[in-house]
């Protein structure tokens, strides 16, 4: 299936946790490590799947109060040390993100993840040449779903956000950012339920990478 003139954005903005790299498995070892060390239950995969949506300076005031900015630091050290090795490519995302680069478009990430993370693991996995601009949490001055770093992530190409702008993400915040930037958004993989209100803001569903990739081919 191809995309006609009208379906073709200017640019390709990427949720990156889970949309390009399964990092499902990385996330939970450091969260469990966190809550444990915290006095709370670790959560189990489904668990995790379900409500790690939001930043760390978002989410975790509510999970440890005022101690969440030490809570944050200890997260964030055992994700350092597990996150590169268990890093895996999502199915057909080196392939798209090399195809669409190919094509043209102008891409870029925005991520709940810490920017330097963020970034680290761009470079590890050979990608970092292929976005823009890898915004990360704390890279604006509110993380996602707030329209900030979506403005920050077009900014290297002189764009604004709109319509013409895909939102590509997994989950409902990546649709309710794409719905405050005014951008297209654009589900992939089944992680939305056909009854969440969010899928208001869906304009395109894809089952994986490479689906999205021969839509706009």
């Amino acid at each position: 299936m191809s995309a006609g003139p009208a379906s073709r954005p200017q640019a390709i903005l990427f949720d990156w946790d889970n949309t390009l790299v399964d990092t499902w498995p990385v996330i939970r070892e450091a969260l469990n490590t966190t809550l444990t060390a915290y006095g709370h239950e670790p959560w189990s995969m489904e668990e995790v799947r379900a409500r790690v949506r939001k930043s760390t300076r978002d989410r975790f005031p509510e999970l440890f109060g005022d101690q969440w900015e030490e809570a944050t630091k200890l997260f964030y050290s055992r994700y350092d040390e597990i996150h590169k090795s268990k890093l895996e490519p999502a199915d057909g995302a080196q392939s798209m993100l090399s195809r669409l680069a190919e094509l043209g478009f102008y891409l870029g990430v925005v991520s709940n993840k810490r920017g330097d993370f963020l970034r680290a693991e761009a470079a590890h996995l050979g990608w970092a040449e292929y976005f823009g601009a890898l915004v990360g949490a704390t890279d604006a001055p509110r993380d996602k779903p707030a329209r900030e770093p979506v403005d920050l992530a077009l900014a290297p190409a002189g764009l604004q956000p709109g319509p013409e702008i895909w939102f590509v993400g997994d989950t409902d915040i990546d649709m309710e950012c794409a719905a405050n930037a005014r951008c297209t958004g654009v589900l992939i993989g089944g992680h939305v339920a056909e009854t969440d209100p969010v899928n208001a803001h869906v304009s395109h569903r894809f089952a994986d990478c490479m689906a999205l990739c021969n839509f706009l081919d």
